[in-house]
């Protein structure tokens, strides 16, 4: 997975949109992606149309899981057994790809040690996914010359969201699936400008463009780019960001754009920490849950008033222009380089465009644009010169480390099963209506869907004595919220799913504490609850 740590690191699809349309097998994992990313979702299903074989491996029967080829309803939580048993099927019967094994990768005996254990047997009673389909998956996706994984959320947030990314990394590269057109390992970010987001450095251990903070030579370039002294040390994470504030570590906090009252998992601890903050500024478009705790409240300009880019899922960086004038009479980027102005660090850029050519004269995958460059259909990174075309898939002929790293990586249980006091396993995530967590503000969305319905199997509604529309008390050991239940057959008995897009029906505050020890990212794909009929 080293060797590709540029683009997963960042998130970023290894190759673009469209190629979908070419690919002859599409391995999908953890998403839901015609309800979280509809317009990939919409491709996925045209390349089903043209014959594309289609994988899905989801707990949850999404409309992709009923076109699929192959649905593995695997049990929440147990995705690395289950790739470790396909690649143990693909080693197994010679279907790797020696000639790329050899000439790209290293390490590759330390994976086949670690899969020989995972039989598509021994894996099976793990993850609940039937032997025969393993097998018949593994030989499937070794076999087709052009397939491409793509996976979300249901990968990443789990505590070991980092080795679920490796792990479908190990098995792009034992077949050969990366470096070539309609292939590749292809996340797809949770919104819009996410991966712009993080590649201009919201991140605490880096600049812009992924280039380490720990790294002088960077950091010196910067520094005589700004003219300050930077800190030479990663900084925090949002969860540790919230164990300080906790403690009494961090006094203030400045949120940008952000909810994590309704989207952040234990939300209960996230509101302690907020009502412990000394100073609290939220510059936001609406009064959220998380601005009504501020002691100041700073007006935001939305997408529609200002200029700038936004970079896709893709790598591709877009004009956004602005259809009104800002609303309240500046931009962000206006507000942000007053309050720095009059924090002592003078800020004075006159556009957006002044801002984007500073970051691209000191971030190389940037180096070659310009607003001119990316004026109709934008350019996908890497483009380092002014006359490179951009870049429509990466890893075409090496690695960002040289050679990509195999590794052998092991089964790490959730951190948090159900069980008796709490039987059920709660897994969240979006519905089509919500894009994110709009529900207060938007009276069309609203009126299409206007409350929670968690989900529950008939099964499970039976014992409960429950109904569609009946209403429940869902408890975890972190806090309770009640909400209606939908009776249906899409979730597995012993499971429930719940969105998180309502403010009636906070989910967040049930799920779990875990995090990833390396990113970060909450769990909230699996925690243990119980579930009571209201009268």
């Amino acid at each position: 997975m080293a060797g590709l740590a540029t683009s997963f690191g960042s998130g970023a699809m290894t190759n673009s949109i469209n190629e979908i349309l070419g690919a002859e097998l599409l391995f999908l994992i953890g998403t839901n992606t015609t309800e979280a990313h509809p317009v990939i979702g919409y491709k996925m299903k045209q390349a089903k149309r043209k014959g594309a074989k289609l994988i899905v491996v989801d707990p949850r029967r999404t409309e992709l899981a009923a076109e699929a080829d192959y649905w593995l309803q695997i049990k929440p939580g147990t995705d690395i057994p289950l790739l470790n048993a396909i690649m143990h099927v693909i080693i197994k019967e010679d279907l790797y790809d020696k000639k790329f094994i050899e000439e790209r990768t290293e390490n590759f005996e330390a994976l086949k040690q670690t899969v020989e254990k995972y039989t598509p047997e021994y894996a099976s009673e793990l993850c609940g996914v039937p032997a025969e389909d393993i097998y018949a998956v593994a030989r499937l996706y070794a076999k087709t010359d052009k397939a491409g994984i793509f996976y979300t959320l249901g990968i990443t947030e789990h505590v070991c969201g980092t080795n679920n990314v490796m792990s479908i990394a190990n098995l792009a590269m034992l077949t050969g699936h990366i470096g070539r057109e309609s292939t590749g390992v292809n996340p797809l970010r949770g919104q819009n400008n996410v991966q712009g987001a993080c590649d201009m450095g919201a991140l605490p251990n880096v600049y812009p463009g992924y280039q380490k903070v720990t790294d002088p030579a960077v950091r010196e370039k910067f520094e005589k780019a700004w003219g300050v002294s930077l800190p030479a040390e990663v900084g925090l994470m949002i969860p540790e960001m919230f164990d300080r504030a906790n403690s009494g570590e961090i006094k203030a906090m400045y949120i940008l754009g952000e909810n994590p009252v309704l989207t952040d998992p234990n939300a209960n601890h996230i509101k302690s920490g907020l009502e412990k903050l000394e100073f609290l500024v939220v510059h936001e478009l609406f009064l959220t849950e998380t601005a009504q705790y501020a002691d100041v409240v700073l007006p935001a300009a939305s997408f529609a008033e200002t200029d700038g880019t936004f970079t896709n899922t893709e790598r591709r960086v877009q004009r956004v222009r602005k259809a009104i004038e800002p609303i309240p009479g500046r931009t962000n980027w206006q507000t942000i380089m007053e309050m720095s102005t009059r924090m002592g660090y003078p800020m004075h850029y006159n556009s957006a465009e002044e801002i984007f050519n500073e970051m691209a004269s000191l971030t190389p995958s940037y180096q070659g644009m310009s607003y001119a460059r990316i004026d109709k259909n934008g350019l996908q990174w890497p483009c380092p010169t002014p006359d490179h075309p951009g870049t429509k898939y990466l890893h075409a002929a090496a690695f960002t480390r040289g050679k990509g790293l195999f590794q052998g990586i092991d089964h790490i249980p959730p951190a948090e099963l159900p069980d008796e006091e709490y039987p059920f396993l709660l897994s969240t995530g979006r519905i089509l209506f919500h894009y994110n967590v709009t529900t207060p503000y938007s009276a069309g969305i609203n009126s299409i869907w206007n409350e929670e319905y968690a989900e529950v199997n008939p099964d499970d509604a039976s014992r409960l004595g429950v109904t569609t529309g009946d209403k429940v008390k869902v408890t975890s050991r972190r806090g309770e919220v009640t909400t209606k239940v939908q009776v249906t057959d899409r979730v597995p008995p012993g499971v429930i799913w719940m969105s998180f897009h309502y403010t009636e029906s906070p989910t967040n505050v049930l799920t779990s504490a875990a995090v990833d020890p390396i990113t970060k990212t909450g769990e909230y794909k699996v925690c243990a609850v119980k579930v009571e009929k209201l009268n």
